[in-house]
């Protein structure tokens, strides 16, 4: 309001500092500036890139540096007292007062102390990891709450209070993911005195859940409501303690069940999917086996209904890195874009295996080939499989990964590689069509994990690309790869089919026309229909 008062007109953005930040609802007289000006050429392979960041004085457009080629950039507090960013290379928050103090003031590192990690501790790109997050301010900016991998801790931006865990340890000793969820839509801040409500995930069950946490006793929460299932989406009412949640499991829709705060009991108000009950469905479990070096994995088999162990079924595989933590989740017998639909394949008798795969830099074939086949092994042991009617399937970095597995090993019947990098060499060069950025950055620094540039390390992009193991697939290979897909050039599923063609391997090339990573109009995949928007689908 002061500033419309003076009728005064000033310019935040500059050529030097393009985006300026404003926090409408804070009465603070800063606002915070990032610029990316001086490191755009290096995002094309060194993501996410690097910002310099300014405190921006509202009133005169003056621009105070904070931190400069910084991975992350700087978030004002509520009250606008503060400017937090995660620090990547002391992997600590940091903290600065915005007040003009003299000297400038310094950052403090405010989370010293906390003997856990802060960042995501299962990443395995060859780059920096992203932190657990900000779970939000308590109100007049006197503390932060952050989390690590189970628990939440309370810190002081001046950084004079030593950090203080909320959740006492409680979700680290129990595997349990403590979260805080926000009733309030509009609320900016924390009351101290305010009762949390949190969100619960038990990564051995991968069951969840609620509990509350009064923030001020110094005990631990209170668990409201633990079930093994999906139970998510909590949403309170505005003047009363009412709240609702869904609940839903991998056989059981997500419906709406009604309750209050204390979670003393769940009424169901909705039933949103009962024609299920006239169909076949199945079951989803977990199972655990060890990768070819010892490393315990966790994956998802599901079965279908009455499953007799006595019988030997077919099986299809599907993975994209770590998807255990999906255990209870609901997918409806409808198309998909990308992957098979599990509870399709598994109401017909068939077997579908989801396995997690950790990654080494360098190796992400023999990565996925170390996790995966011990799992399928592991099964087979059970004997209720067919070991003749084995299959896999796999889209984008999946699709690479089923291009791969297929020239280490003969153990599917088929498989299909949906938009795969089959090239490392030429994928290194190419161009992501639908961003204009260079695909450097993939290899070098994100999910190709390759973690050095083709020229420190060639033989890496030649060991770990299918098209230089060609001559080794004898399985029958469908390859989908759509010439509008601007993730991964269509080429790339061009050089794998036609070198699969030259060798005389059996391999089947889609290609829909006009459709981008995967296949999203449903009329394009009407194969029957002498419409059908196809080019071809040769066989050799």
């Amino acid at each position: 309001s002061d500033l419309l008062k003076s009728k005064k007109m000033t310019q935040l953005a500059t050529r030097e500092i393009p985006q300026v930040t404003i926090d409408t609802r804070s009465s603070s007289d800063v606002a915070v500036g990032t610029s990316q000006e001086k490191y755009k050429k290096l995002m094309s392979w060194d993501l996410p890139g690097f910002q310099d960041t300014y405190l921006i004085d509202l009133k005169s457009g003056s621009a105070r540096p904070v931190l400069e080629k910084g991975r992350s950039g700087g978030r004002l507090s509520p009250g606008g007292k503060y400017i937090l960013w995660w620090d990547t290379d002391q992997r600590a928050w940091m903290a600065l007062p915005t007040a003009n103090q003299k000297g400038g003031g310094r950052p403090v590192s405010i989370s010293t102390g906390i003997p856990h990690e802060l960042y995501d501790v299962l990443h395995d790109t060859p780059s920096d990891p992203r932190p657990y997050g900000v779970a939000g301010w308590l109100d007049d900016d006197r503390g932060v709450l952050v989390y690590d991998r189970y628990d939440i801790w309370l810190l002081d931006p001046s950084g004079r209070q030593a950090a203080k865990c909320i959740t006492q340890g409680e979700g680290r000793a129990a595997s349990r993911r403590y979260r805080y969820v926000q009733l309030d839509p509009l609320q900016r801040s924390i009351n101290p005195e305010q009762r949390l409500v949190l969100s619960m995930f038990d990564e051995g069950t991968k069951g969840s859940g609620y509990a509350t946490l009064n923030l001020g006793s110094g005990k631990a929460p209170a668990t409201r409501l633990s079930l093994d299932e999906n139970v998510g989406g909590l949403k309170k009412a505005k003047d009363s303690d009412a709240v609702l949640v869904t609940r839903s499991t991998f056989r059981r829709s997500p419906d709406l069940w009604y309750s209050t705060l204390a979670m003393d009991s769940l009424t169901r108000i909705s039933r949103i999917n009962p024609q299920q009950m006239e169909y076949r469905w199945g079951t989803a479990e977990l199972v655990h086996w060890d990768s070819s070096d010892g490393t315990p994995l966790d994956g998802i088999l599901y079965k279908p209904d009455g499953f007799d162990p006595q019988k030997k079924y077919p099986m299809l595989v599907y993975f994209y890195e770590r998807n255990s933590d999906k255990l209870h989740s609901y997918y409806p017998p409808a198309a998909g874009r990308s992957i098979i639909n599990f509870s399709f394949y598994v109401s017909r008798g068939y077997l579908v295996f989801v396995p997690d795969i950790p990654y080494k830099t360098g190796f992400p074939g023999q990565s996925a080939a170390d996790a995966i086949l011990p799992g399928v092994n592991h099964l087979v042991k059970q004997g209720f499989i067919d070991e003749a009617k084995i299959g896999m399937q796999g889209h984008s970095w999946g699709g690479y990964q089923t291009a791969f597995l297929v020239t280490q090993t003969d153990m599917f019947a088929c498989a299909e590689s949906g938009a795969p990098v089959s090239n490392m060499t030429s994928a290194y060069g190419g161009i992501r069509w639908s961003s204009g950025m260079s695909r450097m950055f993939q290899y070098e620094k994100t999910q190709s994990r390759i973690g050095a540039t083709l020229w420190e390390d060639r033989e890496k992009y030649i060991l770990n690309s299918p098209l230089f193991h060609a001559d080794k697939i004898n399985t029958p290979l469908l390859i989908l790869h759509n010439d509008e897909d601007g993730a991964v050039p269509w080429y790339q599923g061009i050089e794998l089919f036609v070198a699969l063609r030259r060798l005389e391997k059996p391999a089947w090339l889609l290609n829909y026309n006009q459709q981008p990573h995967w296949v999203i109009d449903r009329k394009s995949t009407r194969l029957n229909s002498s419409h059908a928007n196809i080019s071809y689908a040769v066989f050799c």
